[in-house]
């Protein structure tokens, strides 16, 4: 719905500092960073796995049923191909599946917890019913894809990050994918925005994940109201239509779940 925490967070331009910081979050899994490194195609095509991120979250935010049923099988069925072996922080072999529970709820909570810190810390909106309903609504959202344990409080949230902090490593082929993350190969044009938006990443992880990176960053006192106010900017550039929110809209007045008349403002 257009009013539920969700909605609003995934609308946001703070999702492109949310989703690089994902990212850095889940290359200090090893389970996670084996699946990117020995499946993704990520150097030689990074919008292409990007593009499949953004095409997920906003399916499932904004998508019919039918629609959201779809790209979760799209999903599951890509997921089934992702095997092979990484090294966890105590040097053990350990086989991975990407459909693997353990493994989909460190990709969910990186993030979930990502999107919604960026939020907190690089929007002006409100979210509707603070963190704990972002995190019990968008729990649902990995239903489909067999992952029945996601956390739906903030404070579940932080918990299920503590129980895997023993996990994470930082390797050099974390090292390696981070700094590609740093340094992604984007069009001259896109690269100081692009600086900005990761300093705001790396300032808004909590300081031992900052630690573990080794990076040394922009402070969160400068990055929060210079980079508010450069996504502020660029969505006012861009404008304020979206044709996936309008037709999700629409169509959830057609079925009168939503009346026209709340529209505005939102």
């Amino acid at each position: 719905m257009p009013s539920d925490a969700p909605w609003i967070v995934h609308a946001d331009f703070a999702t492109l500092v949310g989703g690089i910081r994902a990212l850095l979050m889940q290359a200090l899994h090893p389970g996670s960073l084996a699946g990117v490194a020995q499946h993704s195609r990520y150097e030689e095509d990074p919008l292409g796995r990007l593009s499949g991120t953004i095409r997920w979250l906003t399916i499932t935010t904004f998508g019919s049923k039918t629609a959201i049923a779809q790209e979760a099988g799209r999903v599951n069925r890509m997921h089934t191909r992702v095997t092979g072996e990484y090294e966890t922080a105590d040097g053990e072999r350990l086989s991975y599946r990407a459909a693997d529970p353990h493994l989909l709820l460190w990709v969910h909570i990186a993030f979930m917890e990502s999107f919604l810190r960026a939020h907190q810390n690089y929007s002006k909106r409100e979210i509707p019913g603070g963190a704990d309903a972002y995190v019990k609504l968008w729990a649902r959202s990995v239903e489909p894809l067999g992952l029945k344990s996601a956390p739906t409080s903030e404070a579940e949230l932080l918990e299920t990050l503590e129980q895997f902090k023993a996990e994470l490593v930082v390797s050099e082929r974390t090292r390696s994918v981070i700094n590609w993350i740093k340094r992604a190969p984007l069009p001259p044009l896109a690269k100081p925005v692009y600086a900005l938006l990761f300093q705001s990443a790396l300032a808004s992880l909590p300081r031992s994940y900052r630690e573990m990176i080794g990076l040394n960053g922009l402070p969160l006192w400068f990055t929060r109201p210079v980079t508010t106010s450069v996504l502020r900017v660029m969505r006012f550039a861009i404008g304020p239509e979206s044709p996936i929110e309008d037709a999700a809209r629409e169509r959830l007045i057609r079925a009168g779940v939503w009346n026209s008349s709340n529209q505005k403002g939102v």
